[in-house]
């Protein structure tokens, strides 16, 4: 391990900092009023810059690095034009619980205090402006003065650690080169303890509630994730009589493949009739990290009884009415898995999760297009263990979904926040966080909003497996309404003339697709490229769409999902 210097700068000590907590990553883009802060950053050994081709493409990819990581992640803007630009990536990031840490370089401080009217500001002498509109989307925030920086800076990241939400510093340059004692970084943040008493009280609550029951069926959130608790989920589901759906956003966080998974619910949208039956009749329900929004209950359409259940939260937990406050998520489910092995519950019934893409092609003529069944079917066929699937918010998601993850492959999807878009730099943040192979699904009309950040992917030597489903434009919102409008069509792009265009002396293999056979081929081919980054463009018709995206256009058409 390095050694600290006593004293440090401002700007050190935070990347310090974010290497501690897992971030030695730093994300985002050079400007004149962050050019100190950052030459201050790289100075400390493990830090290492990733420069982004603008914000919002830096904010997703933050996004996705932490997640990947399960640690905090930084990502550094310019004032005012630079941060607006990543605002939305941030709010993204609070929507999904994603703690990641939004580093304004500002103007001086004596320029904020005297109210100059500087490039960059909206010429009225107020420097608040873009710090009030983070308040909207991060859970702490400061803009830092020399006298107090480090101490700040601890109480933010802090915030980040224990909501796992976005936070917001804003460091004038002539802060970012201030010194500070490197004495609190001997000390390592820590998440804020649950309360013991608060603990006790939930552990015999649940027990209470539980007693007497054949099965304990559990709906899983994306939380567990966020908290690094997947372990503990899984400890869980290996006592007799335990259930596990998840919810879309945590799909493979329990193995799909371990006896206790029942699959994906969405209320009225899920999949699998046997799993909605599982989790809707079920006496007790245990909401472990969940989100309850309106695509991952199926539109609110859950049939489980929400207000005598079980809710196990971040930060607090509830067992009817009752609410435990100040008790962590990761240990409110080490207290049930307690309670549980306690029960010595009998095996439940099997419940068995449908998961369509299993079932073999039919025969088809081999010239015959390319179908969302088959694109998916063979997909499904191939996917490879111990890799990173991702999938954009769009028809690439819907299809997703119904595939059953192997051992291993976890899925990263944003469907609370739902941007599209997000994955292509996300993928840059899942390749750089993990040894894991990132295979990305896409649609053309998602991937033209950030192309440009597949010149970083190449330019750094990243092998991402990208599966772009060329449908000419926007059949997620076609499926919804008015599939002929005009604005639901894009420009079409030659894309596989496009890494030539980004990373012109980096080597990409690319592929046309057309039929299954087509498609089988260049997948093939894909897996055996491991040196490089694979595009495979997957052309299929506009109107075309997964079973389970028909079932949500059903459901904003006014139907009812079949």
């Amino acid at each position: 391990m390095n050694e600290i210097a006593d004293v440090v700068t401002v700007g050190q000590y935070l990347a310090h900092r974010l290497v501690e907590l897992g971030g030695p990553h730093v994300f985002g883009l050079p400007g004149d009023f962050n050019l100190t802060l950052l030459d201050e950053m790289l100075t400390v050994p493990g830090i290492d810059w990733v420069g982004n081709t603008n914000e919002l493409n830096a904010a997703y990819a933050t996004d996705a690095y932490a997640r990947t990581s399960r640690g905090v992640a930084g990502l550094v803007t310019t004032y005012g034009v630079g941060e607006l630009s990543a605002i939305n990536g941030i709010a993204g990031s609070f929507a999904e619980d994603v703690p990641v840490v939004q580093i304004t370089g500002m103007p001086t401080t004596a320029a904020r205090n005297s109210g100059a009217l500087s490039h960059h500001t909206l010429v009225d002498g107020d420097y608040d402006h873009f710090f009030r509109a983070y308040k909207e989307v991060t859970v702490a925030g400061a803009i830092l003065r020399a006298a107090d920086a480090s101490r700040e800076i601890d109480r933010v990241l802090r915030a980040a650690l224990d909501e796992s939400k976005p936070v917001y510093l804003g460091i004038p340059m002539d802060v970012a080169a201030a010194p500070v004692s490197s004495a609190p970084l001997k000390r390592p943040l820590r998440a804020t303890p649950s309360d013991a008493v608060a603990l006790d009280d939930l552990r015999t609550a649940l027990r209470d509630v539980l007693f007497g029951l054949d099965t304990v069926t559990i709906l899983a959130g994306p939380r567990i994730h966020r908290r690094r608790a997947e372990s503990l989920l899984e400890r869980i589901a290996g006592h007799a009589g335990v259930r596990v759906a998840t919810q879309a956003s945590a799909k493979s966080m329990l193995p799909e493949t371990h006896p206790a998974s029942i699959g994906v619910y969405m209320g009225q949208m899920t999949p699998s009739p046997a799993t909605r039956a599982a989790v809707d009749d079920a006496p007790l329900v245990i909401l472990a990290g969940t989100v309850l929004s309106d695509v991952l209950t199926g539109f609110y359409s859950q049939g489980f009884d929400l207000e005598n259940g079980v809710e196990l939260g971040i930060s607090s937990a509830r067992v009817g009415a009752v609410t435990f406050h100040d008790v962590r998520l990761e240990d409110s489910l080490t207290v049930l898995d307690e309670v549980v092995a306690d029960l010595a519950l009998s095996s439940a019934a099997p419940v068995e999760a449908r998961w369509p893409y299993r079932t073999p092609l039919e025969a088809t003529a081999a010239d015959a297009p390319l179908s969302q069944n088959e694109l998916w079917t063979i997909v499904q066929e191939w996917l490879p263990t111990n890799a990173i699937a991702i999938a954009d918010a769009g028809t690439a998601m819907y299809g997703a979904l119904e595939l059953q993850m192997p051992v291993g492959t976890d899925l990263l999807a944003s469907p609370i926040w739902s941007s599209i878009g997000y994955t292509l730099p996300a993928t840059l943040g899942t390749s750089l966080a993990s040894e894991r192979r990132s295979i990305l699904f896409i649609g053309d009309g998602a991937a033209q909003l950030t192309a440009q950040e597949l010149s970083t992917i190449l330019h750094r030597g990243l092998t991402p497996i990208i599966v772009l489903i060329n449908n000419d434009g926007y059949t997620i919102e076609r499926v919804i309404q008015s599939p002929r409008a005009v604005y639901q069509d894009i420009t079409r792009w030659n894309w596989a003339a496009l890494p030539a265009a980004l990373a012109p002396d980096v080597p990409v293999l690319t592929a046309q697709v057309r039929t299954a056979g087509d498609l089988r081929d260049a997948l093939g081919r894909a897996a055996a490229a491991s040196d490089r980054a694979v595009i495979v463009e997957a052309h299929l018709h506009p109107d075309d769409a997964p079973p389970l995206l028909a079932k949500l256009g059903a459901i904003a058409g006014g139907k009812p999902a079949e």
